[in-house]
């Protein structure tokens, strides 16, 4: 069976090269000098990294008692943090109304497969799309950043949740119908209560999502982050970019951290240790003696 495996990932892997030499022209030269480009790129243009995107601005006028909260590094993350907050929050709302009608174990195919259109509708448009568009309508700014994010959150969330309810378990739903409960009833007494971790997760997946997506819609002027990083690379300040791009590193992986707290309360096994290696000992020790004692 792994042989089978290890030969199918060979066959991939050798049609992957063959894609990429047609897309590549053929011309596999240009990957010879790419990493000394990159190495002589990042010494001279973007190491150290400034931090001055740390220190307080004078314009506009901040009126904080602590200066680190007039630079730039910690406004642009600030209103980042705001566009991902809001628009997870406004997404996850559409999501779980909408999520429940696509599922095939909970409606009928004549409102599951509209529902899933429309998901996949606006799914199909990447956020930075959206940005585009909402600038357009909207203007520069952080709303037509929350509008984007939002209406692609409902689309990526949407499908996370309506197959995680078409994995549950079919027990708990047909002892809900077996005692004449609604859909509405079903969907809020039983099926969100039975995948609240994995709903959870996924909320969480998508906030951390949104904070490093809300970097590049800003770049079409939605706000925050990205707007900047534009800035910035238009003006060949790659050393400020960087440290830029270490902070949004930083504050993933705080979230990154903070979520995995947060599942830990709705985990069913969350006050279950990781057991030790000296534990794994001496239960096999434990059991060999057992066996023993058997014979």
């Amino acid at each position: 069976m792994m042989y089978r495996l290890y030969g199918a990932i060979t066959v991939l892997i050798f049609f992957a090269v063959i894609v990429v030499n047609d897309l590549a022209g053929g011309d596999w030269g240009r990957l010879a000098g790419g990493f000394d480009n990159l190495v002589v790129f990042f010494n001279q243009s973007m190491w150290p990294p400034n931090w001055i995107i740390f220190d307080p601005v004078t314009y506009p006028v901040c009126n904080s008692r602590f200066e680190f909260m007039c630079s730039i590094g910690y406004s642009s993350m600030y209103e980042t943090l705001q566009i991902a907050f809001a628009s997870t929050i406004f997404g996850f709302m559409g999501a779980i109304l909408l999520s429940p009608l696509a599922a095939r174990n909970l409606r009928s195919n004549w409102i599951g497969v509209p529902v899933r259109i429309l998901l996949s509708a606006i799914r199909s448009l990447p956020a930075l799309i959206w940005a585009i568009i909402f600038v357009i309508v909207v203007g520069f700014g952080p709303f037509s950043g929350v509008l984007a994010m939002t209406l692609y959150t409902i689309g990526y969330l949407g499908k996370l949740q309506y197959e995680t309810f078409e994995g549950m378990n079919s027990g708990p739903l047909e002892a809900g119908r077996a005692m004449g409960l609604s859909n509405f009833s079903i969907t809020n007494n039983i099926v969100i209560p039975e995948n609240s971790n994995h709903i959870l997760s996924q909320l969480i997946f998508m906030f951390e999502y949104n904070v490093r997506h809300s970097t590049v819609i800003g770049i079409v002027g939605a706000g925050g982050v990205g707007f900047f990083i534009n800035n910035y690379m238009k003006l060949m300040y790659y050393d400020r970019v960087f440290a830029l791009l270490i902070m949004i590193f930083v504050v993933v992986i705080i979230i990154d951290f903070v979520s995995y707290i947060a599942r830990s309360f709705v985990n069913e096994q969350g006050d279950v240790r990781r057991p030790s290696w000296l534990s794994v000992l001496m239960r096999m020790r434990e059991k060999k003696a057992s066996s023993k004692q058997a014979d």
